[in-house]
């Protein structure tokens, strides 16, 4: 008996929608890649490298542990496997990582563009301002220790710089909600910005307010 089956058969149905939805960039790329933290344990279920969304098995889904060795699984895990794990380390209140190649995150990270707070939901799921991360090539050490960096502040959507977007959940259901609400955000932004026009930011009590909301379930 497979003890990790659900927890695979999870990461395959978010990765499958997410795919179908362009998240990933293409819709028969094998870009982007998800994870989700097993039970309390330091065991993560993340997609397998190069390998397409749509032919994945739950056997094809590899389980690590927090130092990247291969639990359970025959395919190696997804070069931003380690990417994954610099946030469970840092951030024991998310559960569930999804990187993304989404359309409008992506544009703003290829202009440097932060996302300041601009809509009551976002700001209160997402955390504001939704950062850029600084450049680091996929995979690689420099941008491991760029997205730990960043995401000791609490909130649960990133920008990677000329790269992505990076959402976190406390399950894999409320990491893809993040994404969605990440790329309303980031269309709407890019719009109003090529309007030239002031653009509106909530007060500033607002978020100060859903900063502290999100304050009580992240526990650093």
């Amino acid at each position: 008996m497979d003890r990790f089956l659900e927890l695979r058969r999870s990461i395959i149905r978010v990765a499958q929608t997410l795919s179908a939805g362009g998240f990933f960039g293409t819709r028969h790329g094998t870009g982007g890649n998800v994870s989700a933290r097993f039970e309390n344990e330091e065991r993560v279920g993340v997609t397998p490298s190069g390998r397409s969304y749509h032919d994945l098995k739950p056997e094809d889904i590899c389980i690590i542990d927090f130092d990247k060795s291969l639990v359970s699984g025959m395919l190696p895990p997804s070069v931003e496997a380690g990417m994954h794990l610099s946030v469970y380390r840092n951030r024991p209140d998310v559960g569930a990582v999804i990187h993304t190649h989404q359309l409008y995150a992506s544009v703003l990270s290829v202009i440097n563009e932060p996302i300041p707070p601009i809509f009551d939901e976002v700001s209160l799921h997402l955390g504001d301002p939704i950062e850029v991360v600084p450049y680091g090539p996929s995979g690689s050490p420099n941008l491991i220790a760029n997205v730990a960096a960043r995401v000791g502040n609490g909130c649960s959507a990133y920008i990677l710089q000329n790269h992505g977007a990076l959402c976190l959940g406390e399950t894999l259901e409320e990491a893809v909600r993040n994404a969605e609400l990440l790329e309303k955000a980031a269309a709407v932004y890019h719009h109003a910005l090529c309007t030239g026009k002031r653009i509106t930011l909530l007060p500033p009590e607002i978020p100060a307010m859903f900063q502290a909301v999100r304050k009580t379930k992240v526990r650093l």
